[in-house]
C-alpha cells in the first residue's frame, strides 16, 4: 500500500482537480457553520425536484428520413460540408515511420555524447517531442537543454523559450524582463558564459543586486584626486587639449598601445603623443586613461562608453572591450534602449550587448514578432550575416522565431523568411528535415505548389520520409493525381505501415478502395480526425444525419479539437438540433476563441448569437443549475459550454475563468487551459486570489516549489480553500512519505472548513478520500466518498468501489462502478475500473468497451498482454502492445514490453524499449533498473 501512496492524488491532474462551478457557499458539517450549510443544500434540492432542468431536445439520430432538402439560410449561408472538399492537414513536426527506435536511438545518443553538446542534443529531442499532445515532456527537454547551455546565446534564447511557453506576455502587470527568481530564466544570468548544470534552479541573485546597481560607491572624482600628477609621465593631446597619463597603464590596455609606448616606434621616445586625428574625444581620452588605472566604466556616461567601445576595438584593446560591453548590456531592459543599442553592438561587434537586445525581443515575443523595427534584424539574409559576424545566428535561435511564427501566421511572409534562415542555418541531418519540410508546409498553404513540392523533395532526401506526404500531395493540386498514388502505395509496400499512409492514400483513390484505405488507418491509429471527419460528411451526404452524428461523435468523446466540433456543430444545425450545435460551437470557441467556421468564412461568436434566438434562453442563475447537472453526469463539453455562455454574460468573473481552465485540462487540451486560466489570474480582483492563479500557472508550467509558496504566500493575506487545495495538491504530488501524507490531510480538512460552492466541496471530499484510502484509513475515506456523493460528486462512486474492494467486497465495487457508468457521459475509465472488481471475461468486456471509447486508455493494453502472457501466448501479448504503441508512445506500454522481451531473452529488443522509456522519462526507476540488468547480460554473453 505505502509503495502506491499518492497515486491517486497524483492522477488527480486528470480525474479530479477539475472543480465544479458555484451554485451556493456551503459549508460542510465538520467545518463549522454546517446548519447554515445543510439548509442551503437542502433548498438546492428542493429547487431541482420542483424545477427540474429542462432536458435538451434531441431528435432520433438513428432515423434516416430527416430531409435535408430545407437548409435554415440564416444559420447555414454557405451550405452543407462536402466531402470532396475535406483534407487532412500536412502535420508541421518530424514524424518517423520508427518512432520507439529513434527515442531509443535519441537517448543513447544523449547519454554518450561529451556533457558540452548535451544543449544540441536536447534541442533534438525538442523537435521531436514538439509533435506529441503532452506539452511537458517539450518543456521538461528545454530546461535540459538550458540547464546545459555553455555559451550566452544559447542560453539567452532558452531562457526567453521558457517564458514564452509559460505566455507571461499575456499577465497584466509584467514586464518581460521581469526575474522568476531562479538562475534558469534569469535575464542577468543568461548573459553569464559557462558551464554550471547545479547551479540553474538555485535562486538568482537579482533581488541582492539589481540591474545596474554598482557593488560599491566610489567616484571618478576621488579616484582622480588619488593619482598624483608626479605620475602621470606622458600626454595624449587633441587639439588644444592635453590629458595626463601614466605610460605603464596605457601600454597595459593592449599590445599596440604596448607597442606604440615601449617599442621600437618613436612615440615610445616622446613624453606628447598628438591624437588630434585619430577622430577620437576628449572625454573619451579621459575615459580611457582613468580605465587605465581604476580598470571600471560603470561611472562613466553611456554615450562615452559606446565611445570607449569603438576606441577599444581601433586599439584592440579586448579588456576594455569586455568592460563596455557587460556594462552597456546590463542597460538594456526595453525594446526602446535594444533598439537604440543593437546597432552600435553589431557595429562594434560586441557580443555581450547584442545578446542583451536580442533577450529583450525574445522576452517580448510574440509580440515583437509584429513589429517591423524589430523582425529587420532576423528575417533577410543580411540581417542573419550580421548576426552570425557577432555570433548570434544559430539554428537553435532560429527555430524558435519560427516555431512562432508559425503559430501566429503559417502563410505570412515573415514566417516565410525566418523558415529560410532556418534552412540556412541548419547542418545536421534533423535540421535539414524539419527546416526544409516547415518550408513546404508554409508553402502549400499558401497554395505555393511548385515551391512546396521542392522543399518536400529536399526534407525527403535529407531522410525525412513523412516529407512524401507533401510531395504526393503537392502533385495531386498539380494534376497528377495518379502519380500521387503510386508514391504513396509505394511508401506502404516499402515500409511497415502506419495510419497516416493509409489516410494519405485514400486522397487520391476512390469507392471501396477510399472507405477501406480509410478504416485501415484508424485502426492504425484511432487518433487520426480525418477518417472520422470524412465518413461522418460522406452520411450526412446521404441523408444518415444520425449515423454521421454517431461518427463523429467517437473521436470527440476522447480527443476534442475544433475541427470536429465545428463538424459536428455543422451537422447539428442541418437536423435542426439548434443546441447541441450551439453547445459545440460554445466549446470550440473555449478552446480557439477566433475560430472561424465553414471554411474560414463565419466567425464562431457570430454564428453563437445567430443560434441563439433557436434556443431556449438562460439567466445567469440557471446556468449554475445547467452546470450543476451537467457536472453531476460528468458532461465535461457541455459543463464547457454552460461556462462559455457564463462568461459571455460576465466576462470579468475570474472564478469562472479558472473553471474553465481546469475542464479543459481534464480534456487534455493543455493550450487552451493555460490561456484560461491566465485570464483568470489577469481578472482576479484581490492580491490572495492572485497568488493562487500564479500558483497553478506555475505548478502546470513543472515549477512545483514555486507554486507551493504562491498559496503559502496566499494563506498568508487569507486563508481560502483554493489556496489550501492548491497547497495539499502541490505537497502531494512532491512528496511521498507518511509525515506529509498527514499534512495533506490537514490542508484538505482546512479547505473544507473554508467556504466554497457544493462541487468545490465534493472534489475536496473525493481527494481526501484518496489519502485516506493510502493512509488504510479505509472507513474515514468512506464517510468522504459518501459525503461527496451526497452532494452530486458522481466521480466519488469510483473511489467507494476502491474502498470496498480492499474490504474484500467485491460485489459493492462493481456495483458502485456500475453506478457511475449509468450516470457519467464520459465513463471510458469507469468501465476500465470496473474491470478490477470482476472475473476475467467480464473484465474483458468492460476493457473492450473501455478501448472502444477511448483507444488512449493504455491499461486495457497492458492487461490484455498481461492475460496472453500468462497464456503462454508471448507474440501476441508483444503485438497487442505494439498496437497502441503505435499511436501513444507511452512509459508505462514500453517497460512493460521491454520486461516481456526480457523474460523471452530477446535483450536487443529488451534494451531498445528501456531506452526509448527512459527517453520519455530518463529517472524512471523500474526501467533503469531493468535497463542496467540487461545490459550486465549482454556484456557478459
Amino acid at each position: 500500500m505505502q509503495r502506491n501512496k499518492f497515486t491517486t492524488m497524483r492522477s488527480l491532474k486528470v480525474l479530479d482537480r477539475c472543480k465544479g462551478a458555484q451554485v451556493y457557499a456551503l459549508h460542510t458539517t465538520g467545518g463549522g457553520g454546517g446548519d447554515v450549510g445543510d439548509k442551503l443544500y437542502h433548498q438546492l434540492q428542493d429547487h431541482l425536484s420542483v424545477n427540474p432542468v429542462r432536458p435538451i431536445s434531441m431528435h432520433n439520430y438513428q432515423s434516416s428520413n430527416v430531409p435535408l432538402a430545407y437548409v435554415n439560410e440564416t444559420l447555414l449561408p454557405y451550405g452543407l460540408p462536402v466531402s470532396d472538399l475535406l483534407e487532412p492537414q500536412i502535420e508541421s513536426c518530424l514524424k518517423f515511420i520508427d518512432f520507439i527506435g529513434t527515442l531509443a536511438d535519441l537517448y543513447r545518443r544523449i547519454e554518450n555524447c561529451p556533457q558540452f553538446e548535451k544543449t544540441g542534443m536536447y534541442l533534438e529531442q525538442c523537435a521531436i517531442f514538439k509533435g506529441l499532445s503532452d506539452p511537458k515532456l517539450f518543456r521538461r527537454t528545454l530546461r535540459a537543454a538550458r540547464q546545459h547551455a555553455v555559451d550566452v546565446h544559447s542560453k539567452v534564447v532558452l531562457a526567453a523559450w521558457l517564458r514564452y511557453e509559460r505566455r507571461e506576455d499575456e499577465l497584466r502587470g509584467t514586464n518581460s524582463m521581469n526575474c522568476c527568481g531562479r538562475n534558469i530564466e534569469c535575464p542577468k544570468a543568461t548573459l553569464v558564459p559557462g558551464y554550471n548544470p547545479e547551479f540553474i534552479y538555485d535562486p538568482c541573485v537579482c533581488s541582492k543586486n539589481p540591474r545596474g546597481e554598482s557593488v560599491d560607491d566610489y567616484s571618478i572624482e576621488d579616484v582622480e584626486c588619488s593619482t598624483s600628477d608626479e605620475y602621470r609621465d606622458m600626454s595624449f593631446c587633441i587639439g588644444d587639449n592635453e590629458i595626463r597619463c601614466i605610460r605603464y597603464c596605457i601600454a597595459s590596455l593592449s599590445t599596440p598601445f604596448r607597442a606604440m609606448l615601449y617599442g621600437g616606434f618613436r612615440e615610445s621616445s616622446k613624453e606628447k603623443i598628438n591624437f588630434t586625428q585619430n577622430g577620437i574625444s576628449i572625454e573619451c581620452m579621459k575615459a580611457a586613461e582613468l580605465y587605465s588605472r581604476i580598470r571600471r566604466v560603470d561611472s562613466f556616461d553611456p554615450r562615452i562608453i559606446l565611445e570607449l567601445l569603438t576606441f577599444s576595438n581601433r586599439f584592440c584593446c579586448d579588456d576594455l572591450k569586455s568592460a563596455c560591453d557587460s556594462y552597456l548590456a546590463s542597460l538594456v531592459n526595453d525594446v526602446e534602449n535594444a533598439l537604440l543599442l543593437i546597432e552600435y553592438g553589431l557595429e562594434e561587434n560586441a557580443h555581450l550587448l547584442v545578446a542583451a537586445c536580442l533577450q529583450v525581443f525574445l522576452r517580448e515575443l510574440p509580440n515583437s514578432m509584429h513589429s517591423p523595427n524589430v523582425m529587420k534584424y532576423f528575417c533577410s539574409p543580411e540581417a542573419k550575416e550580421r548576426l552570425a559576424l557577432v555570433g548570434h545566428a544559430s539554428f537553435l535561435l532560429y527555430f524558435f522565431l519560427s516555431q512562432i511564427a508559425m503559430e501566429e501566421d503559417m502563410k505570412a511572409n515573415t514566417t516565410v523568411m525566418l523558415l529560410e534562415r532556418l534552412a540556412d542555418c541548419a547542418t545536421e541531418s534533423w535540421q535539414k528535415q524539419l527546416a526544409y519540410h516547415q518550408l513546404g508546409v508554409a508553402m502549400y498553404e499558401r497554395k505555393e505548389y511548385k515551391d512546396a513540392q521542392s522543399w518536400f523533395e529536399e526534407a525527403y532526401e535529407s531522410g525525412h520520409i513523412y516529407s512524401k506526404v507533401g510531395i504526393a500531395r503537392t502533385k495531386c493540386k498539380r494534376g497528377h493525381k495518379y502519380s500521387a498514388y503510386k508514391m504513396i502505395s509505394s511508401l506502404i509496400s516499402e515500409y511497415k505501415p502506419v495510419g497516416w499512409m493509409h489516410q494519405e492514400r485514400s486522397l487520391y483513390c476512390d469507392g471501396k478502395e477510399k472507405m477501406s484505405d480509410l478504416e485501415m488507418a484508424t485502426e492504425l491509429d484511432p487518433t487520426l480526425c480525418f477518417p472520422y471527419k470524412y465518413r461522418a460528411v460522406l452520411l450526412l451526404e446521404t441523408n444518415k444525419i444520425g449515423a454521421a452524428i454517431s461518427e463523429i461523435s467517437k473521436i470527440i468523446s476522447f480527443k476534442v479539437s475544433p475541427d470536429c466540433l465545428e463538424l459536428r456543430a455543422w451537422i447539428s444545425i442541418a437536423m435542426e438540433d439548434y443546441e447541441r450545435a450551439l453547445r459545440d460551437v460554445r466549446a470550440l470557441l473555449t478552446l480557439e476563441p477566433n475560430y472561424m467556421m465553414f471554411h474560414g468564412k463565419m466567425h464562431g461568436d457570430h454564428l453563437v448569437e445567430l443560434l441563439r434566438p433557436f434556443v431556449q434562453q438562460w439567466s445567469q442563475a440557471d446556468c449554475w443549475m445547467q452546470l450543476y447537472d451537467r457536472w453531476s453526469s460528468v458532461d465535461d463539453l457541455g459543463s464547457l459550454a454552460v461556462v462559455h455562455h457564463m462568461l459571455a454574460n460576465d466576462p470579468g468573473k475570474s472564478l469562472l475563468w479558472f473553471r474553465q481552465s481546469l475542464l479543459l485540462l481534464r480534456l487534455n487540451c493543455q493550450k487552451a487551459a493555460m490561456r484560461s486560466l491566465r485570464l483568470a489570474r489577469n481578472h482576479s480582483t484581490s492580491d490572495h486570489e492572485r497568488l493562487v492563479y500564479e500558483g497553478w500557472i506555475l505548478y502546470d508550467t513543472g515549477h512545483c516549489e514555486e507554486a507551493l509558496a504562491k498559496a503559502e504566500e496566499s494563506i498568508s493575506i487569507q486563508r481560502s480553500f483554493e489556496a489550501f487545495f492548491l497547497k495539499a495538491y502541490a505537497l502531494a504530488d512532491t512528496s511521498l512519505d507518511q509525515e506529509s501524507s498527514a499534512y495533506v490531510i490537514q490542508l484538505l480538512l482546512d479547505a473544507l472548513r473554508c467556504p466554497s460552492d457544493g462541487l468545490r466541496k465534493g472534489q475536496a471530499l473525493n481527494n481526501l478520500g484518496s489519502v485516506y484510502v493510502d493512509c488504510e484509513k479505509l472507513d474515514l475515506a468512506a464517510d468522504c466518498y459518501m459525503n461527496a456523493l451526497n452532494i452530486k460528486h458522481t466521480r466519488a462512486h469510483q473511489g467507494l468501489a476502491r474502498v470496498f474492494h480492499l474490504k474484500n467486497q467485491r460485489k459493492a465495487a462493481y456495483d458502485e462502478m456500475t453506478k457511475l457508468i449509468e450516470k457519467a457521459r464520459s465513463n471510458a475509465s469507469a468501465y476500465e475500473k470496473r474491470s478490477e472488481y470482476s472475473d476475467r471475461d467480464m473484465a474483458k468486456s468492460d476493457l473492450a468497451m473501455a478501448t472502444q471509447l477511448d483507444p488512449l486508455r493504455t491499461y486495457p493494453y497492458r492487461y490484455r498482454a498481461a492475460v496472453l502472457m500468462d497464456d503462454h501466448k508471448e507474440n501476441e501479448a508483444i503485438a497487442e502492445l505494439t498496437r497502441a504503441l503505435a499511436f501513444k508512445p507511452d512509459l508505462q506500454l514500453l517497460h512493460l514490453r521491454a520486461a516481456f522481451h526480457d523474460s523471452m531473452g530477446d535483450y536487443a529488443f529488451t534494451v531498445r524499449d528501456c531506452e526509448a522509456a527512459l527517453c520519455l522519462e530518463p529517472n524512471h526507476a523500474d526501467t533503469l533498473e531493468l535497463y542496467n540488468k540487461v545490459r550486465e547480460l549482454v556484456k557478459e554473453q
